[in-house]
């Protein structure tokens, strides 16, 4: 269920299997059950759009009751509800072809996968019919610029989950292999608790290197220096002999 209160883009940050599509999905629902009738579907292919957000397993077709099931035209790439709403399907690889069209509702799926993100940027110029016009953002996230400024915005209410949450209806080798092999390690803390990891693993300085050595340093890290500047010239003593 979409967050209460006012805002303008609902970011849901997921892990694996927690239900990020079928929000997606219901969320479209919802808003053309609240009278929105132009719905962009928004995806980083036109294959991840149609194979995910309209015909996956918990997809729009598949959350759709008969009575308010939408009739599919994958050539046209449109859906039409019988109240007359539309929802069209766009791939971030074309970011042209969201100049133009307007809309008063979007779902943006795996956001941070997009080749370009300035389709996001069209898709904001385009979302201006209604009073309040709102966009579900789903994704796994990872420590890509448009993630951060989603996060920064002022306008972003936030969800977050991890795989765990939807235990009940994953399947147990999911869990018995696949989450028992990657939990603990960085991928799995991207993919199954859907943390932000901004560090590369490996690389010379990281945040917390930098917090550590910045300048003026705080009493802790005072000490933390006076240790690194001893070491140093314990190796150059050892150098010299």
């Amino acid at each position: 269920m979409p967050p209460s209160g006012d805002w303008r883009t609902w970011l849901l940050l997921a892990g694996r299997g927690f239900g990020k599509t079928r929000s997606g999905a219901e969320f479209v629902r919802i808003q053309i059950g609240e009278g929105r009738r132009r719905i962009a579907l928004v995806a980083p292919t036109a294959a991840d759009a149609r194979d995910v957000m309209v015909e996956g397993e918990s997809g729009i077709l598949a959350v759709s009751p008969p009575w308010d099931m939408p009739h599919y035209e994958p050539s046209k790439r449109r859906l039409t509800w019988p109240n007359g709403a539309i929802a069209t399907t766009y791939s971030a690889d074309e970011p042209e072809r969201l100049r133009g069209p307007q809309h008063d509702a979007a779902w943006c799926d795996e956001i941070d996968s997009w080749r370009y993100p300035e389709a996001w940027d069209m898709l904001m110029f385009g979302l201006r019919l209604d009073i309040d016009p709102r966009v579900v953002v789903t994704t796994t996230p990872k420590p890509v610029k448009i993630i951060r400024e989603l996060l920064a915005d002022p306008t972003t209410v936030i969800t977050r989950g991890s795989s765990y949450e939807n235990r009940a209806n994953l399947a147990d080798a999911f869990f018995a292999q696949i989450v028992r092999k990657y939990e603990g390690t960085r991928l799995g803390r991207q993919e199954l608790n859907a943390e932000v990891l901004d560090d590369v693993p490996g690389a010379l300085w990281n945040r917390a290197r930098l917090e550590e050595l910045r300048w003026p340093p705080r009493a802790p890290r005072r000490i933390a220096l006076a240790r690194l500047q001893e070491r140093a010239r314990t190796h150059a003593d050892r150098r010299r002999h």
